[in-house]
């Protein structure tokens, strides 16, 4: 199988590799990026432990190609923080206990930061449903809603790095 050279601006740093074209982007990330954050859950996007953000959408990396991302902008985890600053969906999941083993936390906090870059004022409701996508076991979902709502507070307030 020829390899492929993919190009695309990953947390704001450029980057090239080349990649088998059937490399998962999770894969191209952890292995290729050192990038950890995003986890490798169940492997079918159920769950959205590989959440990243692609273009401006959440995408689930555990089905997305690599070769598919390239030219693209690619989001992780790892680019949430600015400067040594906790994103505000950080600092409300930290604050508001949204997580208790951490395993799903990046896929959570990525989602979160897109849904309220789409929807800077959720209801409770638009929270629960824009993070549907994202499972967690541990949790009752409950302070994972307040840390989101608490960001989106944070966020219009501008107490917190957006």
């Amino acid at each position: 199988m020829s390899k492929k050279i993919v190009s695309m601006t990953v947390n704001g740093r450029q980057v090239e590799e080349v990649v088998e074209p059937r490399t998962l982007l999770i894969h191209f990330l952890r292995e290729k990026m050192n990038l950890t954050g995003a986890h490798i859950g169940c492997e079918t996007s159920h769950c959205g432990a590989c959440t990243v953000d692609i273009d401006g959408q959440s995408v689930k990396s555990c089905t997305h190609l690599a070769v598919q991302c390239d030219g693209s902008e690619v989001k992780t985890v790892e680019g949430l923080a600015n400067a040594g600053v906790l994103h505000a969906v950080q600092e409300g999941f930290y604050k508001e206990h949204g997580l208790q083993c951490g395993f799903c936390t990046p896929g959570m906090l990525m989602r979160a930061s897109r849904l309220l870059q789409d929807n800077p004022n959720p209801t409770e409701e638009e929270v629960r449903h824009g993070m549907s996508g994202n499972l967690c076991r541990c949790t009752g979902y409950q302070n994972i809603v307040k840390a989101v709502l608490h960001a989106a507070r944070a966020l219009q307030d501008n107490k917190v790095a957006a």
